[in-house]
């Protein structure tokens, strides 16, 4: 539904709007891949620089699916004009970094504090100083994914955490704009209700604006309540910046459950996608005929590197621990 108004994608899909997807690969799906390159180089420790350094790797493959944003900053960096630390500031609006930021949760699974400090340095290489609250959202998405890996949570828990680390006086507006989508979406009570309302009430010029999106996708989960199939569905049917939203939902969903609670069919359907199915949208950011092939990528292979990512991170931490304890003696 990316693009159209929720009315829209009933016009299209019918009442029940998008039940089922095609598979395809986005502007999230490429930006995602490069930071699980930069992840695995920098040996787990990624850094704005290692972050900039996959965007010059990439830029071949990857050139045509940025957007706006992104390139800014690229050129920023990749020609000399300023340093990858200081070439977010003043690009445009935009969850860029936020749709993509799912690895480094995951690498900071069950620590949702570091995984929002160590974000927070990697998305200022799209979005600093005015445009902050974009990386800022990044940080609420890392910290979300962290915090789903906790035995037990809920997702009122996740939901809670997920902003809890970002700076009360610095990330002020966001925090305010969480707040209103929240107390939205449990004063209307369901899915649709609260779409309506957010519409009227909070939608931005540029869609993809991360005071729109983040907000919005907090406030999915909470009427989901964590269940895959209804927050995926519903980020699916929401419109506007459709497929950011479904990313971050995803990602959080996805800790949580993990792959077994998610629906079969569309475990299947992810796992055998070809690079014929993964055609980027083409309307939309005039891409021409050449598909986004996702072939190269195997996500159990990537599932396993993470794994191990986590283990060196947690025998560093180990470390550290130890001596701290002998000192204590």
């Amino acid at each position: 539904g990316e693009g159209l108004t929720y009315g829209e994608i009933q016009d299209k899909y019918g009442p029940e709007g998008i039940t089922d997807f095609k598979g395809l690969g986005t502007d999230d799906t490429a930006v995602k891949h490069q930071l699980l390159s930069a992840i695995f180089k920098s040996e787990g420790y990624p850094n704005v620089d290692a972050f900039a350094q996959s965007f010059i790797d990439y830029r071949e493959q990857n050139y045509r699916l940025w957007f706006i944003s992104v390139k800014n900053a690229f050129h920023k960096f990749s020609e000399g004009l300023s340093l990858p630390a200081y070439a977010g500031w003043g690009n445009m609006q935009s969850s860029s970094t936020a749709m993509a930021i799912s690895p480094m949760g995951i690498i900071n699974a069950g620590n949702p504090r570091q995984a929002s400090l160590e974000t927070q340095e990697i998305a200022s290489l799209i979005h600093n100083g005015p445009t902050g609250f974009c990386r800022d959202a990044a940080c609420v998405i890392a910290a979300a994914v962290a915090a789903a890996f906790k035995p037990s949570i809920t997702m009122e828990e996740i939901i809670g955490t997920s902003y809890k680390y970002l700076a009360p006086l610095s990330s002020k507006l966001l925090l305010e704009l969480i707040s209103n989508a929240l107390a939205l979406a449990e004063r209307e009570g369901t899915y649709e209700k609260f779409r309506q309302s957010y519409y009227e009430s909070s939608l931005r010029p540029v869609l993809c604006d991360s005071r729109e999106t983040l907000p919005a996708t907090l406030a999915i989960l909470y009427l989901s309540n964590g269940s895959p199939r209804k927050a995926i569905t519903y980020a699916a049917n929401f419109g506007r910046d459709a497929d950011t939203i479904g990313a971050m939902v995803g990602g959080i969903v996805g800790a949580l459950h993990g792959v077994s609670g998610l629906p079969q069919e569309w475990v299947e359907k992810a796992s055998n996608v070809s690079t014929s199915e993964t055609d980027y949208s083409k309307p939309q950011y005039g891409t021409g005929d050449k598909p986004l092939d996702l072939s190269g990528f195997n996500y159990v292979d990537i599932a396993k590197q993470l794994q191990g990512v986590i283990q060196r991170r947690q025998e560093d931490l180990g470390e550290v621990s130890e001596m701290l304890t002998k000192m204590n003696q």
